[in-house]
């Protein structure tokens, strides 16, 4: 089977490395910042998006965004593994698939250098195709990035993705792919539900069960 996984969220607590770069480039503009446990509600399309949701009502437009976003791609760069951490389990999870012969793959909003810096720095040597944000391509809930993973690995096997947000269950749908929610992320299981997703898992180790 090729699993494609979400990243933030899905394998990677990630809120508070965004937080803390989207807060410092938010002062280096001299715009108010945000307490971190306010940040789950703003990610998940994108860094664009992000600093969008983090900015002033009045300020919300395309050369101010790009602005801040000059300040926090560095930031982030430089302190993007300082706080950020594995969800309990799922490495295990990862190599025991890895092991069985699955073909796996991360699918992300996230610019790609980003991903593949932080898939790779915690997750090294267990995906087969690590997909971000890039120039051109347009970003989840698009499948694009599903049909570019499944086209780089020839895949002939039944895929599955697994994310933990709304965005992730519209790409798997749009892109015709059968989803599974998981509910550690940054979606209450609440909201998973009331969108009609059918398939939730509350622990890692549940991927392995519904895989059975």
């Amino acid at each position: 089977m090729t699993i494609i996984f979400d990243l933030d969220g899905t394998l990677l607590n990630t809120i508070d490395d965004l937080g803390y770069a989207c807060n410092h480039a938010l002062r280096q503009c001299s715009f108010p910042t945000h307490p971190i446990e306010d940040y789950p509600r703003m990610v998940g399309n994108g860094i664009n998006n992000l600093i969008r949701r983090a900015l002033p009502e009045d300020k919300r437009n395309e050369e101010t965004i790009l602005n801040v976003r000059q300040f926090f791609v560095p930031y982030y760069d430089a302190h993007n593994c300082d706080f950020t951490h594995p969800y309990e389990g799922i490495s295990d999870v990862l190599k025991t698939l890895k092991a069985q012969g699955h073909q796996l793959a991360v699918a992300s909003n996230k610019y790609q250098a980003a991903t593949e810096k932080i898939v790779q720095h915690f997750f090294p040597n267990i995906f087969d195709v690590i997909l971000g944000e890039r120039d051109g391509i347009p970003r989840k809930p698009d499948p694009q990035i599903v049909k570019d993973i499944l086209s780089t690995l020839n895949s002939q096997h039944s895929p599955l993705y697994i994310g933990d947000s709304l965005v992730d269950y519209e790409t798997a749908t749009n892109a015709g792919v059968p989803f599974i929610a998981c509910s550690w992320g940054f979606v209450p299981r609440e909201q998973l539900q009331a969108a009609g997703i059918e398939s939730i898992v509350d622990s890692p180790a549940e991927i392995l069960q519904a895989l059975q």
